[in-house]
Formats: structure tokens, sequence, C-alpha cells
């Protein structure tokens, strides 16, 4: 079991990241912005100072969080299914230099102006999915799927009907406990209510490998458009995430636990005096702090049984 993070939530610039990794005595980052670029986009006098800064530090990148397949790429378009395939193609070489084995991946934009169990729409989501992950396989990389705002996302049905139609051993789960909150529960007809964090969590359970810490609480909208989230510490919120990380200590899951905290813009809009670059570092340790205090509860909660 590790702990990491999104540390870019911290800062954009890499030393920064590093040394919020480093204060928290952790030694993983999930890699999503790097001085304003990703992993596949440095070039390579850019990557060679990162490769740099890793060794010199002790710090590590276990997982790139990347834009592939992502909310912002319609499921239609050959355009962003080209993209996501440049992106990976791009990262892989670098991804082997560092060492890194997880890809974060997603399963297109949800559909707009149609119905997303559409089977036709389907059948060209779990093509475009298949072909990404058999790049993964043909060269050794995990493709992980996260429940954001994607065709898998749309509730826990969506994305077992994704796990039985991308069967790899290189496809697995990255289960977010907070993006739940501030999704629609897809299954059905409107109105949708919003997810629960632990139905979605328990049906689909027995396929996570990563997971991500986010925490919040959201109410639904009147014309179904997406709510606004105020996203807080984890554990206080709706994410049920105390009780989906006693329920994986109790499993045996010994992964990553990865925080993706966003908290940073909700304290800044509480109090526009502080230093939003200074409160987002200082954010950004304090959730860890405080998620691996509630991360330790549960596994004494877990041991004392």
């Amino acid at each position: 079991m590790f702990l990491t993070g999104f540390a870019d939530e911290a800062s954009a610039n890499f030393d920064k990241q590093i040394a919020a990794t480093r204060e928290l005595g952790w030694q993983y980052i999930e890699s999503r912005n790097i001085n304003g670029k990703t992993l596949a986009t440095l070039d390579d006098s850019e990557f060679e100072q990162v490769e740099q800064q890793l060794a010199e530090s002790g710090v590590a990148i276990n997982c790139y969080g990347s834009a592939i397949a992502n909310w912002s790429k319609a499921p239609r378009s050959e355009e962003d299914f080209q993209s996501s395939k440049d992106e990976l193609l791009a990262a892989i070489p670098r991804m082997h230099k560092l060492g890194i084995k997880l890809v974060r991946g997603m399963s297109f934009a949800f559909a707009k102006d149609e119905e997303p169990d559409n089977p036709e729409l389907e059948k060209i989501i779990f093509k475009k999915v298949n072909e990404l992950v058999k790049i993964c396989e043909d060269n050794g990389i995990i493709y992980g799927h996260e429940n954001c705002m994607n065709y898998g996302g749309l509730s826990h049905l969506h994305t077992l009907k994704l796990l039985d139609n991308v069967k790899s051993p290189n496809f697995t789960i990255i289960f977010d406990t907070g993006n739940p909150v501030f999704n629609y529960r897809k299954i059905g007809s409107a109105p949708y209510a919003l997810q629960s964090s632990w139905e979605f969590y328990s049906n689909v359970k027995e396929f996570i490998s990563y997971v991500h810490i986010k925490d919040g609480t959201a109410l639904p909208m009147a014309d179904g458009t997406r709510p606004k989230c105020d996203f807080c510490y984890a554990g206080d919120g709706s994410g049920d995430v105390r009780a989906i990380v006693l329920d994986l200590l109790k499993r045996g899951y010994n992964g990553g636990f990865s925080i993706e905290p966003h908290v940073a813009g909700v304290f800044h809009e509480q109090d526009k005096t502080q230093n939003l670059d200074e409160l987002k570092y200082a954010s950004y340790v304090e959730y860890g702090r405080r998620f691996e205090k509630l991360l330790n509860e549960c596994k004494k909660q877990v041991s004392s049984k």
C-alpha cells in the first residue's frame, strides 16, 4: 500500500510538487501537469530535467494522469480519438524510462443529444477503448479507467458494461470516491438522482486496483445540468470516503491511494486575502496529512476486530 497524489494541485512547478511530496514523507506523484505541460508534451530537454529532478529527490511517478479519452473527447470524433492515441504513444517511451506502469484513461465524454445507452454509440466507444488498451497491452502498460465525466462514469452499470466489452489483463478500474458526488446516476429515465459513491463502489469493488481520494457535497439541479460541487477534506463530504477505505482494507486492498483535493479554489473563495500559490501548496499538504490520519484510523479499526 502506498500514498500518492496529483501534486500539480500543490503547484504547477515541478520542484514544488516534489517538495510537497517530500514534506508529506511520500515517495510518489501521480503526474498530470508538469510546469504547464504533461509527460507527453514536454520537449526532450524538459523531460531530461524531470528525470534528473526525480533521480536527485528520490521521488518517483507512479501513474501518468493523462487526458486520454477523457471528458473533453467526444466519442464520435475521430480527431479526438487520434489525439488520445497520439498522447498515449508519445507518453509510453517516457513511462518506460521512468518505470511508470499505469496510465489513467477514460471512456470519452458524455454523449450529447443522444442516449448514452445507444447500442451503435456504445459499439464505437468499446472499439476505441479496446484499441487504446491494446496499445497499452503491447507495451506493458496498464490502462486504468477512472469513473469521471465519461461513459463508464454514468453509473456502476456502465462501468460493468465497459468491463464486459474490454477484455484485457491490462484494463483495470481506478475508483474515484468524489466523482459520484456531482454526477447523475444515469439508470432508468430522467429525472436522475445524483450517484452514491458507496453504491458505485460496492458494485465495482472487485475490479478496483487503484483509488483516487476526493470528497465534496452537491445538490441536483432542477434542469438536470451538472451541479456545482463544494469540495472538502476527505471524509467531510458525501463521498463515503471512510466507509470505502474501511471496506477496502477489510478486503485486503494493498494498492495506492492518490489524493486529488480540489480544495484550494474553495478556500480561496472563502478568503481572497490569501495568496493562491501559497494556499494551494499548504492545502495539498494538509489534505495529505488529514487523509493519512483517516487511513491510519481505518487501519486501527480493522486490526482491532
